[in-house]
Order: structure tokens, then sequence, then C-alpha cells
């Protein structure tokens, strides 16, 4: 008696062609053939091999003195859905008891479960075959990729990334017939071998790892036709490989635990991803991937991960009691997957994944709603974009909290997400809520000013070159501007009091912030406005003098910004004791001394 696996994988045909069975019944459990019929219904590739070996059993039968006998009864639908779970092996071994028959089969659980039955059993053992695949027949040492269509000529993809041309393998137009028996060998060789595995089949659809090919094969309903899709990659690289600066490869081995890889399809990103996954195992590190196929090209120290019933999360579950210390996250596309990505990340995994994109912004866009705005940053540092096989782009991520770059008052400063090229830390794009949107906002670089700009600038700079010949001028708005200058000319800058820069304001009918060229973090050295503190019931009062009234003010503690308020009545300032300002004032402030107010309007 036979069960589903030696009919499939072919052991029985090897056993009657060898004469090892010979002049004997061979009774095929009705249930088995039903379970095929199910799975060929189902456009599964599977059904359609078991029924193919059944129809050459038949064939070999006269042949070789063989009875080929059908027999037993229809197993119910819910039989053949509850398949996975062993319940039409329960009935083939259930029969194989009835009828006092051999039962040959290549599932050892199966094996094991009739010698408990005391069934008689042969365990035949899967053997992977030596012949050649007729698929490799296209293959050569420059060829990326192989595409085989029903009534279409053989194509592949040659060259390296981004040099790579599409090419006539044959004249040949390809039957279906031809494709059906390419698909034949390669589930042969899926279902007998360890290092080959189904990794999707699906209804229509079916992705195979044929050790370093990766194998998808589609046919109707899904595709039109029939249709046969092979890569296999040529290029094996470490990080050596690639023009990698000093800085970056520091990053990489000290800080970088947030990496995105981005790119277009075939550019290279699985091979960085790869070469910097054999980096962290040289360095003694513990490395798992996640990938659906698993083809990328690691060391054989790296415990390749693929779905958990179905689902990357799942496998995350196991993944935190394995305590890796990197994870490459192979084709992070699905909304739960960049979930899944950022909950590791977040969990002290250092993460490394793969994300199609044309360019390194879009990657950092396509994080952009599914997680948090404001967690970005602590999951995704270092975005690497490649082009051509090689690096061509690396963002630093770094939240702030400023005034997004183009706006100038101080009010309206927010979290904001700065996005600077790695190479020379120029920030060329700023991520931030705007209104209720997320954006991201290109900064713009700085040009040559022209017009009234310019003559206003140099009229700035005319006036504080009297004190610093190097004086520097930026403006920030129409009534204020920033001055740098060398710490040395400060006092004579500021006058007794604070009137020499008062007068200077008043006859450039504008705002000066004067501040110490060359520092890391300049002080605010202005004109600040003399006040008063006291308390009311309800709020903090600080009174400045009545000629500002209905004037518009900055309150800094420390020369940290804090609020900005409109001057009352009799030049006072309330800020109600209740509110988060007033709260944040006095945690910051010990004293009066503490408290700067600068004046907005003039």
């Amino acid at each position: 008696m036979a069960d589903t696996s030696v009919i499939i994988n072919g052991q029985l045909i090897e056993q009657i062609e060898s004469g090892s069975i010979r002049n004997s019944e061979i009774i095929i459990p009705q249930a088995v053939f039903d379970e095929l019929q199910s799975q060929a219904s189902s456009k599964k590739e599977q059904g359609f091999v078991g029924l193919e070996k059944i129809r050459k059993l038949k064939e070999l039968s006269g042949s070789y003195g063989i009875e080929i006998v059908l027999k037993g009864t229809h197993p119910s639908s819910e039989d053949i859905r509850l398949a996975s779970s062993g319940r039409i092996d329960a009935l083939i071994a259930d029969m194989a008891k009835q009828d006092n028959a051999i039962l040959y089969t290549s599932d050892n659980v199966q094996h094991l479960v009739a010698q408990a039955e005391g069934v008689d059993t042969v365990f035949l053992k899967s053997i992977p075959k030596d012949e050649k695949l007729e698929f490799l027949k296209f293959f050569d040492s420059e060829t990326m990729s192989v595409h085989l269509k029903e009534n279409q000529k053989p194509l592949g993809k040659k060259g390296k990334p981004g040099t790579f041309s599409l090419t006539t393998l044959s004249d040949d137009i390809l039957s279906r017939d031809y494709l059906e028996l390419i698909t034949s060998q390669i589930l042969d060789v899926a279902n007998v071998s360890d290092s080959n595995t189904i990794e999707i089949s699906k209804t229509g659809a079916s992705v195979i790892q044929h050790g370093d090919y990766r194998i998808a094969i589609t046919h109707p309903p899904f595709s039109e036709s029939f249709e046969i899709t092979i890569v296999h990659p040529i290029v094996k690289l470490s990080l050596d490989d690639y023009e990698i600066s000093e800085e970056l490869m520091k990053r990489f081995s000290d800080r970088a635990e947030g990496i995105v890889i981005s790119g277009a399809p075939g550019s290279g990103k699985s091979t960085l991803a790869s070469g910097l996954a054999n980096f962290y195992h040289n360095k003694g590190k513990i490395v798992k991937t996640f990938e659906s196929p698993r083809d990328l090209q690691v060391d054989p120290g790296i415990t390749q991960y693929s779905k958990l019933d179905g689902s990357f999360d799942n496998t995350a579950d196991i993944l935190l009691l394995v305590r890796p210390d990197y994870t490459i996250f192979d084709e992070v596309r699905r909304r739960e997957d960049f979930r899944t990505f950022a909950d590791l990340r977040l969990t002290g995994v250092g993460m490394v994944g793969i994300v199609h994109a044309n360019s390194p912004l879009d990657a950092i866009q396509r994080f952009i709603g599914k997680i948090e705005l404001g967690i970005i940053p602590n999951v995704l540092d270092t975005v690497v974009f490649v082009k051509d096989g090689r690096i061509d782009k690396v963002y630093d991520l770094e939240l702030k909290v400023k005034v997004p770059s183009g706006m100038t008052e101080s009010d309206l400063a927010r979290p904001v997400i700065e996005i600077r090229n790695f190479a020379d830390n120029v920030l060329e794009h700023e991520i931030y809520t705007f209104g209720e949107e997320n954006v991201i906002v290109p900064v713009a670089k700085r040009v040559q000013k022209v017009g009234i700009e310019k003559l206003a600038e140099d009229k700035v700079k005319d006036t504080f070159k009297r004190y610093d010949p190097q004086a520097e001028v930026e403006i920030l708005s129409d009534n204020r501007v920033k001055v740098f200058v060398n710490e040395q000319y400060i006092p004579s800058i500021i006058g007794k009091g604070g009137s020499n820069i008062n007068d200077i304001e008043k006859a450039l009918k504008i705002h000066v912030d004067v501040v110490q060229k060359d520092s890391e973090h300049p002080s605010r050295i202005t004109n600040d406005l003399p006040f008063t503190f006291s308390e009311s019931k309800t709020s903090l009062l600080l009174t400045v003098s009545r000629e500002y009234t209905s004037m518009h003010a900055d309150v800094y503690v420390h020369d940290e910004y804090v609020t900005s308020v409109r001057i009352g009545k009799k030049g006072q300032i309330k800020i109600p004791k209740r509110s988060d300002v007033a709260r944040n004032l006095m945690k910051l402030a010990s004293s009066q001394n503490d408290i700067q107010i600068y004046l907005k309007d003039f």
C-alpha cells in the first residue's frame, strides 16, 4: 500500500524500475487519490505531480507484473481539510492494518506511527536525483535571472547589478508542456532535498528555493499563461569590496543599529545586506535573518528564519528567545513588517532592513504612517541607498526640538527629524508635523542674496564692522537679525547697561541678537527688558515699562526659549499659574535673575 509521500517523490516508481518490487499488487487508497485531486483542483503543483506519478505507475504496471488497485472509501471534505494535521495519514494506516498490507511511505512520522500500531511498513527515504535540471542550461557565469514564458522565447538578464541587459537566450518558442516538465523536475528535487524548500504554495503560484536559485512559478488563474522566473545571485561581496569611508565603516561597526538598505529592484541591496550580515558574524556577533524566501548568501553560522505560521510577527517571538545581536530583515514591505521591524529595534536588537525604494528619502517615507513620527530616529539611524551595485548615498537621522528651517518665529518650535547627508553632515531634509500632516521638507541651500535683502544685510554689516571687521549677519525676518562677532568686541557693542545696542536697534529699527562667533552653543546677548517679578493668587506677573504695552515679547530662562507673550495694560505680562508655561518657568528659574524678556516689536 502506498501513501501520498512515496507517490509524489517518485520513490515507489524507483523501486519498481530497479526491480525491488515485482509481481505485486499495489494498493492506492482512495483517500490518497482524492487528496491529490483536491490539491490539483486548487492549482497546487504537488497535486499535479502526484497525479502524473499515478499515471506513470499505471504505465509501468504491465511491464513489471504490477497491478494497480484503487481501494477504500472517499474521505470526507473535513478529512481533506485536516490532511495537514495527519487525518489522511491515519486513514491510510487504518486501511493498511485492515488489509494486512505492507505500507510504503517516505514520511518518517507515518512510518513510526505504523510501527507503533503493528502495521508492516517500509520506509523509503527520499534520495536526491543526480539528473541535471533542465533550467540550468539557460545559466552561465553572467546570467542574473532567466524568464521563461509560455509561447515566448526564453529571456535572461546578463551582467551585474545596474549594468545588465535583457538577452534572448534561444530562438525556440517555449511550450506549456516544456515548462510543466521543468516545473515537475524542480518540485521533485524540492520534495527530496533538505537544501530545497517550497517557500510559497498558493493557487496559481509557487516559490521554491533550490540552493541559491530562487524560482517563481505562476500559471492560470493567477497569471494569464504559464511562466517561470529563476533568479540567481552571481556576485558575493564583503564590505571590503565596497568603497566605504572610514567614518561609515566606523558607523557600521560601533553605532549603527537601525540600518535601512534601500534601492530599486536589481540594484544590489541583498548583496550588500549579505556582506553586512557576514561582517557582523565575523566580528563575533550572533546574527539571524528574516527572509521569505530564504535567498540571502550568508555564512553557515548565520541562521535564516522564514515566516512562522505565515507571519514574521510570530517569528519575532522566537527571535527574542535566541538573543541575537543583529537581525537582517529581507523585504520590509507590508505594514505589519514595518511594525515588527520597529518593535524588534526598540527591544535592543540591531536591525538591518531591506526596502524597495527609488531614493533614500522614499525609504524613510515608507516608515511614516506605519510607526509614530517621534520614534522614527530611534528605529532608523542610518539609511543606505544602493545604486548599480555600489553605495550611492547615506543619510543620518536625528530628532531635535527646533524651529524648522525657513520659519523664523521662535514660538513655531516643534520636534523636527533632521535628515543629514552622512558624507558631509549637510542638512538636506526635515520631517515635522505641519497642521495635521507629517511632511518631509527639503532644506534649500543658501544662495547668494540679491536685491533689497542684500542691501539690508550690507547696511547692518557696515554698522557692526565698526566694532568687529569680521562681523557676519544673518537675516531672520523683516524686523530681526542675528549678528555674529568675536567675543572680545561684545562689551563695546552692548555698552553700559545695554545703552549702545539699544541705540543701534533704534537707528536700524530692527531687533538685533548679538551672538558670539564660533561658539558651539552661542549665548543670546541682546537688549533684554528690565522687569519686576510678583505673584497674584492666579498668575505670575512680569512687569515692564508701560511704553511697551500691547507689544510682543519672548521669555527666556538661561537663554532657553520658554514662550512668546503680549504685554498687557500697565506693562504687565500675566502667566496663569496652572498653565504649562508657568510650571516650566518655575522649574527652570531659581530666581528673577534667571529670566530674560526680549522685545519682538519695534
